[in-house]
Parts: C-alpha cells; sequence; structure tokens
C-alpha cells in the first residue's frame, strides 16, 4: 500500500518578479524557447517542422566528441582530407598537430568545416562513421526528426532536425561542463590562433551562456543560445531569423519575466514514514535537493508526494523511497525520486554471543 499527499503550489516567487512580457513574436520560420533545467517550453512555433539547421550541427559533434574522446589534451595530426573545406575554418594545414580541445574550440568559436572534418576523422575511423554516431545520440536524446549527414551541417536534403529537437541538444550539450566552457567563451589565443566567438548575444545579452551560430543560403540565419538569470537557465532555438540577436533577446526576456523559477518543494522538507521492526519508529524520505518549476502568474502546480504507508527494517539512507509528481492540471509535467533520508536497523534479527554478552 502506499499513501499519496496532495499539496498545492501556486505561483509564489523567490524573488519579487519583473513586470512580465505578455507576448512574443520573432522573425523566425521555427522556434522555440525552453526551461532549460525542466524542459518545459515557453514558446513555440513551428516548433517541429523539419529544416535545413547550417553550423548549429556542430553543436551535436561537439558532445559526440566528447563522449567518444573525453581527453581533450590528447594530439590531433591534421589531415589534407580533412582543410580547404568550402565555409567558414580555422585554416587547418596538413601535418599540423594539436589538441582536441583546440579543435573544439575552433569548431564552436570559429565554427570551422575543417575543425568538423578533424573532430569527426580524428575520433573514428572515418568520418561517416563518426556521422552515424552523430545519428545514434539524436535518438537517445529523443531527437525524433533529426537526421545528420555530414559533422559541419553543410546543406544536404538529408540533414534537417527541429527547433524542439535542437533545444534537446542544447540542453545536453550544457550539461557537459566542458562544452558549456567552450561555447560560452569570448575569444580565446589557442594553437597559434586568435578565435572570437560568433555568438554576438555574449557581448549583447546580459546572461548569455552559449552557444552557437549558423548560416547557409538555403538554412539562413540559424541559431541556439542559452542565458542564465537567477538560478534560471533558458534556451532559446530559431530557424530561418533574419533578426536572430533582437528574437534571442526578446524571448529571453518574455522567459525571465513571464515564467520565473519558483521553488516547488524545498530539498530539507522531509515526511515521516512509520518503520516496522527497528527501535526508531519512523523514518524520513524527501527529496534532498530543492526542486524548480517555472511557472506564469496564477498558473497552480499539484505535487502528490507517493510514499509507502509502512516501512520495514532494515532501511539504509540513500535508498529509494517513493516519487514527487507534479501536475498543471491534468499534465504531469515534472516526476522526481524521494529517498529515506534516515536509517533503521532491524532490532528483530538474532545477535551473535558477543552482542548479548555485554547486552549489545
Amino acid at each position: 500500500m502506499r499513501r499519496v499527499i496532495a499539496l498545492i503550489l501556486a505561483a509564489t516567487m523567490l524573488t519579487a518578479p519583473a513586470l512580465a512580457v505578455e507576448s512574443v513574436s520573432t522573425s523566425a520560420s521555427a522556434a522555440i524557447l525552453m526551461d532549460g533545467e525542466s524542459g518545459r517550453v515557453l514558446y513555440a512555433h513551428n516548433a517541429d517542422e523539419r529544416r535545413p539547421i547550417a553550423s548549429i550541427t556542430k553543436l551535436m559533434t561537439a558532445l559526440v566528441a566528447v563522449e567518444l574522446c573525453p581527453d581533450l589534451s590528447a594530439e590531433v595530426t591534421v589531415r589534407q582530407e580533412w582543410t580547404g573545406v568550402e565555409g567558414s575554418s580555422m585554416y587547418l594545414k596538413p601535418g599540423e598537430q594539436l589538441t582536441m580541445e583546440a579543435l573544439l574550440y575552433g569548431l564552436l568559436l570559429s565554427s570551422g568545416n575543417d575543425a568538423a572534418l578533424a573532430v569527426a576523422g580524428s575520433c573514428c575511423e572515418t568520418v561517416d562513421d563518426f556521422v552515424a554516431e552523430m545519428n545514434e545520440t539524436a535518438a537517445r536524446l529523443g531527437m525524433a526528426n533529426t537526421h545528420f549527414v555530414n559533422p559541419n551541417g553543410l546543406d544536404d536534403p538529408e540533414h534537417y532536425s527541429t527547433a524542439r529537437d535542437m533545444a534537446l541538444l542544447a540542453q545536453a550539450v550544457l550539461a557537459q561542463e566542458t562544452l558549456r566552457r567552450i561555447a560560452g567563451t569570448k575569444t580565446i589565443t589557442i594553437a597559434g590562433r586568435y578565435l572570437a566567438n560568433h555568438n554576438k548575444l555574449l557581448w549583447r545579452y546580459e546572461g548569455c551562456t552559449g552557444l552557437k551560430t549558423g548560416y547557409t543560403d538555403e538554412a539562413g540565419r540559424t541559431l541556439v543560445s542559452s542565458a542564465k538569470r537567477a538560478g534560471q537557465e533558458l534556451i532559446a532555438v530559431t530557424l530561418n531569423a533574419p533578426n536572430d540577436w533582437s528574437d534571442h533577446a526578446a524571448l529571453f526576456d518574455y522567459g525571465f519575466s513571464s515564467y520565473p523559477r519558483t521553488l516547488a518543494v524545498e530539498g530539507e522538507q522531509s515526511w515521516l514514514i512509520p518503520c516496522g521492526g527497528s527501535l526508531g519508529r519512523f523514518v524520513a524520505a524527501g527529496t534532498g535537493t530543492d526542486i524548480f518549476y517555472p511557472l506564469a502568474e496564477g498558473e497552480r502546480m499539484s505535487v502528490e508526494v507517493s510514499l509507502p504507508e509502512r516501512a520495514e527494517a532494515p532501511v539504509r539512507a540513500g535508498e529509494a523511497a517513493g516519487e514527487l509528481i507534479c501536475s498543471l492540471g491534468t499534465e504531469v509535467v515534472l516526476r522526481a525520486p524521494l529517498y529515506y533520508q534516515s536509517s533503521a536497523s532491524d532490532d528483530r534479527a538474532p545477535k551473535g554471543w558477543l552482542a548479548r554478552l555485554f547486552g549489545m
């Protein structure tokens, strides 16, 4: 048997929210704004429409690279076939040696198409093998409307994604501290090169943390960006957006003001569960960490705490105890595990002769 404790959480903010931006629009053919922590979509326009994506492809190239080749100090010798590629470049030279870290900076700051080939070709036997890994990773991340045919984003009818899928990719990239650091770097001198990030939002928008620009004639201007304020990080994606800098600033302003990060459950909060077989009558359970969710003014979240009616010793702190279920209306929007926060020994267990002798 399990017991369910129901709570209601109104949109009460930790700090006074800024004046909400009532609506937002963009110049993009497709766009999305997502809360990075919860994954809640705060704005969407044609978010599932498949489109060419240009160099924001390189976010997947970078993610697969750090997963396959985590030693960023490893040196790569540049091959002839990786150089002279069309489009943006970090100007690699055949026979040149540089680290994987330098290649990733060239990939994400300079948007080097040559860097993309070097990363792919050095992490796998062939570039095609690396692209296969990109598609496998996309499937794992739930990017159901994405397919890659190259690591750099050059136009191809079979190379496409959606605004929603690219936001999912951005979540995964931001979870990698190495990629977060690189994509958020404005300028760097590395491998004898001065590299400047193409993402002007790093200079123009307060709190911008990344991520990647793109452009081809077919795709138009594409942009994946992230920004963080008051502990809340938002992800914006626009595809074919002539005014992308302004679009992303407007999206972030809308998200931060209209859907601030709201505390759903405090990490210190706990619930007591009767415990059988132990001298202690109860054990405590809770999340152990604060749980947040973005809520607009007037929204009310129901929080259900699902725990066993009774626990039986032995119980160890850190073991799974139940689940926290958060809903908006009839839709479940967040699930979080609950853990035992205290232990209980089984006092019914037979004791050894030494314990009985000393009354232990």
